[in-house]
């Protein structure tokens, strides 16, 4: 059968795709969400899935090994021991050509990977983002310092490994012990600001800081699905709004729409697309920067709240402002399923809202991961 483990060559111990070509809802989705599609009277949601293999535009890879021998993958399941992996299945090509470039450009200029227990070591990891239109990769190099200066030859070979392929070079440092990826600290070394994707008609920019998904392909299609539940004419409040990959394709066509963001690499890209529109169009928009916690007044000046949070779901200030004063329309966008049903279950006790439609998408296929559009209207 050609869809077995032996299909990917990285399995085991690589513990990225644990439902490697299963196909349908994963069991701990259907679970959680039949009873919400029950309560509310609607069919279970089948899963949108996409692509089966390349899909993914964005990864963050760890660096470990020997100059000599360097690694670049992800960690074992509860470890820091390194899986390599220069042919995985689901990372877009051209990701694994720049793993292999920076494995070249590490063992041509001996620089040392990080070692997690005595915390040494010059190169931590890597971020690498696909642009689509262009076939070029936005990459990232995450120092094991405070400053460039231990990478400056490894930033020119891999500056010449990559040629035409390279959109852009950054470094970020961080020197703690941390399991985070990035630090503190960035350097823009070459190339353009901020990654450009056409999302449903609209130009949406991420410079390497903001949160991307890393299926954009699904990313897109989720957005075409919730843009059937917006009216023409409508005026949008959108929480947790990121570089704007939703809300811009929708300016043109309603009243007004009011972004709410937090964090600034993300409110930057907004920025940047925003003035990629006609004045016209500009005049539509509002940007309010902060928390949702501190812009609730805003779902209760729109027609429609659209709201695509992190994984814990809706802060409660904003949950409890749905609750009592209800816009005609709430879209829920979300990535973490046990947020998502405690939000609905919540939502719909209230009694205000009741639940229109649900849908699921497989934006990290070949796991259990299962991300969710829902619609709730004011009874």
């Amino acid at each position: 059968m050609a869809h077995e483990l032996g299909a990917c060559s990285h399995r085991p111990p690589c513990p990225g795709c644990p439902r490697l070509f299963e196909p349908g809802l994963p069991e701990v989705a259907r679970a959680r969400l039949a009873p919400i599609a029950q309560r509310a009277g609607i069919e279970m949601p089948s899963l949108v899935m996409g692509e089966a293999t390349g899909f993914r535009h964005r990864a963050r890879l760890s660096i470990r090994g020997r100059a000599r021998s360097p690694k670049i993958g992800i960690f074992q399941r509860d470890s820091h021991r390194i899986v390599d992996i220069p042919n995985c299945l689901v990372h877009h090509p051209l990701i694994n050509r720049v793993a292999g470039a920076i494995k070249r450009a590490i063992r041509a200029t001996d620089t040392t990977p990080y070692a997690d227990t005595p915390h040494r070591g010059e190169i931590r990891s890597a971020q690498i983002v696909v642009e689509r239109r262009s076939q070029t990769a936005q990459v990232v190099l995450v120092g094991n310092a405070d400053t460039p200066a231990p990478l400056q030859d490894l930033f020119g070979e891999l500056t010449r490994e990559l040629g035409d392929e390279l959109h852009s070079l950054w470094w970020n440092g961080n020197p703690d012990r941390t399991n985070t990826i990035l630090g503190p600290h960035w350097r823009h070394l070459h190339g353009p600001e901020a990654v450009c994707e056409t999302i449903s008609g609209a130009q949406v920019f991420y410079p390497p800081g903001a949160f991307g998904q890393s299926n954009l392909d699904l990313a897109e299609q989720m957005t075409r699905d919730a843009s059937a539940f917006i009216p023409d004419g409508a005026s949008i409040a959108e929480y947790y709004a990121g570089c704007g990959a939703m809300g811009l394709s929708w300016v043109e066509r309603a009243s007004h729409v009011a972004f709410n963001e937090v964090g600034a690499d993300s409110l930057r890209g907004l920025a940047i697309g925003i003035e990629q529109l006609p004045k016209a169009v500009q005049a539509r928009t509002q940007v309010h920067a902060g928390g949702a916690d501190e812009h609730t007044s805003l779902a209760t000046q729109a027609d429609v709240v659209v709201a695509d949070p992190p994984r814990k779901g809706l802060c409660p200030a904003l949950r409890d402002t749905l609750y009592a004063t209800p816009p005609s329309r709430v879209i829920y966008l979300s990535c973490g399923l046990d947020a998502f049903v405690r939000d609905a279950n919540l939502i719909l006790d209230a009694g205000k809202l009741q639940l229109r439609a649900l849908s699921a998408y497989a934006f990290i296929r070949h796991s259990d991961h299962v991300e969710t559009l829902a619609v709730f209207d004011r009874v």
